[in-house]
């Protein structure tokens, strides 16, 4: 059995940069042990896999780390949306509803934005209990605990690009990962979120990261926009818009493989 996947950058317009996220469009449903290994096969941050259901324009959505199933990724379902609409799954302007673990999540691609509508992930002002003053040798502002994660705000970009984390230290200290965040210069906020607990060092652009910091800037200095970027090495931007308790994540994305898997 050959299945088609792909490999899609998102939240960025030039090839090699952003998140890449593999792609598989099912025509019928496989097993999860399966989809398990063709994601540590891939070896990217997210393989996602997409399966049309009865209704049109309903399909559900899963995504795998090398590692395990996660219960929400934002930039594998951007690329998930950007490679239907390039293989006629879907079509410019409509609505794609995803079914997944965290609940029907609708996304539109429009000619310049894929824009993506998903939970706001409430965060609370907390210290945290090994990491209380500094991180990594770099001063802490504030930090705020999240489901499974937690945020720290740093002094300055520079700090946030600067870091060197410690992931043996984040895995012991944490049930997935560290986000860490400061105000930019050009940018609202500059953020990089490290994940070695599900097997993502460092990933290069975070949507799910972007549901929490929207809540703790929201909180913050009351914005409802932020302009955001991800300082990793390969980078990517997006627009960030709370929207009660939802957000609103617009990117681009970009391909830049296609081929066959073998089974």
């Amino acid at each position: 059995m050959e299945l088609p996947i792909a490999i899609v950058d998102a939240f960025t317009d030039r090839p090699f940069g952003g998140n890449p996220a593999a792609v598989c469009l099912l025509e019928s449903e496989i097993d999860s042990k399966l989809m398990q290994s063709i994601a540590t096969e891939m070896n990217l941050s997210e393989t996602a896999f997409v399966l049309p259901k009865e209704n049109p324009g309903h399909f559900h959505l899963r995504w795998f780390t090398p590692t395990l199933e996660i219960d929400l990724c934002g930039h594998a379902t951007l690329a998930s949306s950007y490679w239907m609409l390039k293989k006629g799954w879907t079509k410019e302007g409509e609505k794609i509803h995803f079914h997944t673990l965290s609940g029907e999540l609708i996304v539109t691609v429009g000619k310049e934005l894929i824009q993506m509508d998903f939970p706001l992930l409430s965060t609370e002002e907390d210290r945290h209990p090994f990491f209380k003053e500094e991180l990594f040798g770099t001063k802490i502002v504030r930090a705020a605990r999240l489901k499974r994660n937690w945020i720290f705000e740093l002094e300055s970009e520079e700090a946030v690009k600067n870091l060197i984390p410690d992931f043996m230290a984040i895995a012991k200290h944490s049930e997935e990962g560290f986000i860490v965040t400061a105000a930019g210069k050009e940018f609202d906020s500059v953020s990089r979120f490290f994940g070695p607990n599900v097997g993502v060092p460092e990933d290069p652009v975070t949507g799910f990261a972007h549901c929490a910091l929207m809540d703790y800037w929201n909180q913050r200095n009351g914005k409802s926009k932020l302009k955001a970027y991800q300082a990793s090495k390969r980078g990517g931007s997006l627009e960030v818009e709370k929207m009660g308790n939802r957000v609103l994540l617009k990117g681009k994305a970009i391909g830049v493989m296609e081929g066959l898997i073998s089974i």
